[in-house]
């Protein structure tokens, strides 16, 4: 949700963080554009050629006319996203190669991602580490973040786990209430789910200022945000607290919260499918740890143990 305010004859917009652009940005905007076009443009002529791909050719294969394809390789052609897929699929290209800044055939950058890409899991995350080693020793400093569904235990345990190690534990669902002066329900309600992830990342941006030893609990969906995660693996020693969504949901439950299976009776098919689909994401943490069927102290210990042997806290 995008708040734009438009001034007659002076063509100022304001953004939702407050941010006001003028004439001047909004021609820089329109010759960065013209010159997007002109670079997709030269690129699918570049490699048509290379393909020996004639111009008839390329428009029976992908449904756009010869005259429009034209336009496109002149720079003229303002294209919509969907033809473009269809072009880029027709020259067997991937898209990001036509619209992307690096040069799909001179930077190294592209080869590297195309390997990273075909490398298996263990490879991929040998080269994370190897390229994030200065995130991995300074940036992160002693600063853990508990990932995971509600009801894997981030807050009970990262509690605990702050007072058995003697520094502060945050919610930063909490500091964003606290800031905002208002419920997380209320946020969303003014403010909507875009509102409420710049709140969330604004937060973040705090607590790393201001803690270099804390115990942090996030939210579950944070994940879904790539930017915010990004910086959230990027700033902190990440562990993602794995359970079985039959545990999420009794957990939940046992805190009083029947929300989730109040009038749902598909609720547990969706908390499975919310789980399989974030999996990935959780899964891009520094470390896991299983809390399905064990007790809460059990957990803990085990938690104090991976902490103290992976070094996250100096």
């Amino acid at each position: 949700m995008h708040y734009i305010t438009l001034e007659v004859g002076m063509a100022e917009i304001t953004t939702f963080s407050g941010k006001v652009t003028g004439p001047d940005t909004v021609k820089s905007a329109e010759e960065a554009a013209a010159e997007l076009l002109s670079q997709v443009g030269q690129r699918v002529r570049r490699v048509r050629e290379r393909k020996g791909i004639p111009r008839r050719v390329l428009s029976e294969l992908s449904g756009v006319s010869p005259r429009y394809l034209a336009q496109l390789e002149s720079g003229a052609g303002n294209i919509s996203i969907g033809l473009l897929k269809r072009v880029a699929d027709a020259l067997d290209h991937r898209i990001e190669w036509l619209v992307g800044e690096e040069d799909p055939w001179n930077s190294d950058v592209q080869r590297i991602a195309e390997l990273y890409r075909s490398a298996d899991r263990e490879t991929r995350k040998a080269v994370t580490r190897l390229l994030s080693y200065e995130a991995e020793g300074s940036l992160r400093a002693s600063r853990i973040c508990l990932i995971g569904l509600r009801g894997a235990g981030k807050s009970t345990l990262g509690r605990r786990v702050g007072d058995d190690l003697g520094i502060p534990f945050l919610e930063l669902n909490r500091e964003i209430e606290d800031h905002a002066g208002m419920p997380v329900s209320e946020i969303m309600a003014l403010y909507g789910q875009e509102g409420y992830r710049k709140l969330e990342t604004d937060a973040l941006d705090r607590v790393v200022a201001t803690h270099d030893k804390v115990v942090l609990a996030v939210a579950g969906g944070i994940v879904a945000e790539p930017g915010t995660y990004g910086k959230l693996l990027s700033r902190f020693h990440t562990i993602w607290l794995k359970a079985t969504p039959e545990e999420h949901m009794d957990r939940v439950r046992a805190q009083g919260d029947e929300r989730p299976m109040a009038g749902n009776p598909e609720a547990m098919a969706q908390l499975k499918s919310i789980l399989q689909s974030r999996e990935v994401l959780y899964e891009r943490a520094e470390a896991m740890l299983d809390t399905s069927h064990v007790s809460e102290d059990v957990a803990l210990r085990r938690l104090l143990t991976l902490i103290e042997e992976r070094g996250f806290i100096e």
